[in-house]
């Protein structure tokens, strides 16, 4: 609990009050100085002139000086009460706020300064609103990939059970098929730990050689691109990002050729070049395939959005459709993000994507 702290409008008061009192008393000591220091006419033959009444005008003067500091102090109280008032209607406001319920104001106060932080505060809550919305729209859709295929393994086994005439065989399929489905939820949690951490920003932030990296993702896919008919063509030249996680941009590239293979074509490309130019580290992606609806971009770059709901029955891809999370976009863009990065993904014409990472300059 901190502790008590001195009050905005108790010192705003004091301040009143004092400043009154100052200019208040700086004309009487002048008076009173200029009274004090000068000395008799007499000496110099100068008539006498009417009785001096100083002393008394300043003792009226100090009187009024009296009655304007006992003033100030209730005037000050109120003015400075008027002015904070917008803050502690903000602190209320502020103070009722929930993940599932964000207080909402309009403009407080007459001043330029309670405007501007009313309308920072507001941006705040919109976007904080749209992250709390994003955030269970994720859990949801988490839940549901995560509950399919445990589904799916407790139906496979129920009825193998309640088969009498179940031999070694039929057993066997079924497990083989429970395995399966086992390696899809490791590898959606893997994505979704790979989401997470994306996220957030780099741990490791050192200089990181892009285009090694997207050398050793290409030599690792090639032959499991090849094997499905698919031509990989790398331009690699020197690109160095000058701060980076290596392991996050690791999972970029990966996520990006895993995508590329996947939605294309028989007898398709896959494009992947790196390059330094106009004082960025560039890393593009294209690959043919189907070709995409423009409206769709920005959903398949949501967690859990696949390509195959925007693809014609023909366009399908080869692989099965749960192999496939639906996180490797998601997981680019988290990444990119983390890093500063712009990211672009453009549709081709004849189809497929092509996506451009750009880090920041060193």
């Amino acid at each position: 609990m901190q502790a008590d702290r001195p009050r905005l409008r108790t010192r705003l008061a004091v301040l009143y009050a004092l400043t009154a009192i100052a200019l208040g008393a700086g004309p009487l000591a002048v008076v009173g100085l200029g009274a004090w220091s000068g000395g008799s006419t007499e000496e110099y033959g100068a008539p006498p002139g009417p009785p001096d009444n100083t002393l008394a005008v300043l003792l009226a003067a100090l009187l009024g000086l009296l009655v304007v500091a006992l003033a100030a102090g209730p005037i000050g109280w109120l003015l400075a009460g008027r002015a904070v008032r917008p803050l502690h209607e903000l602190t209320t406001a502020a103070g009722g706020a929930a993940a599932d319920r964000l207080p909402g104001h309009g403009e407080l106060g007459k001043y330029q300064e309670y405007a501007d932080l009313s309308a920072t505060l507001t941006s705040l809550y919109a976007r904080l609103d749209s992250a709390y919305a994003a955030q269970r729209r994720f859990v949801a859709d988490a839940s549901h990939e995560l509950r399919t295929p445990l589904t799916v393994q407790r139906a496979l086994i129920q009825v193998k059970l309640a088969d009498p005439e179940a031999d070694a065989t039929s057993l066997r399929a079924v497990c083989e098929e429970v395995l399966r489905l086992g390696d899809q939820q490791e590898r959606l949690v893997g994505a979704l730990l790979a989401l997470a951490q994306g996220e957030q920003r780099p741990v490791a932030a050192e200089p990181v050689d892009l285009a090694r990296l997207a050398a050793d993702a290409v030599a690792a896919r090639r032959s499991a691109a090849e094997s499905r008919g698919l031509t990989v063509r790398a331009d690699i030249q020197p690109a160095l990002v000058s701060r980076a996680d290596p392991t996050q941009l690791s999972s970029l590239i990966g996520n990006l050729l895993d995508n590329a293979a996947t939605y294309n074509v028989d007898g398709g490309r896959i494009d992947v070049a790196t390059r330094f130019t106009a004082g960025r580290t560039v890393l593009t992606v294209a690959n043919t395939g189907p070709i995409v609806p423009p409206d769709a971009v920005g959903r398949i770059m949501q967690p859990f959005q696949r390509l195959s709901p925007y693809l014609q029955a023909d366009q399908q891809p080869a692989d099965h459709p749960q192999t496939n999370s639906g996180l490797g976009l998601a997981i680019v863009r988290a990444i990119a993000g983390s890093h500063g990065a712009d990211l672009h993904v453009r549709p081709n014409v004849d189809g497929g994507l092509t996506v451009t990472v750009g880090f920041p300059a060193t």
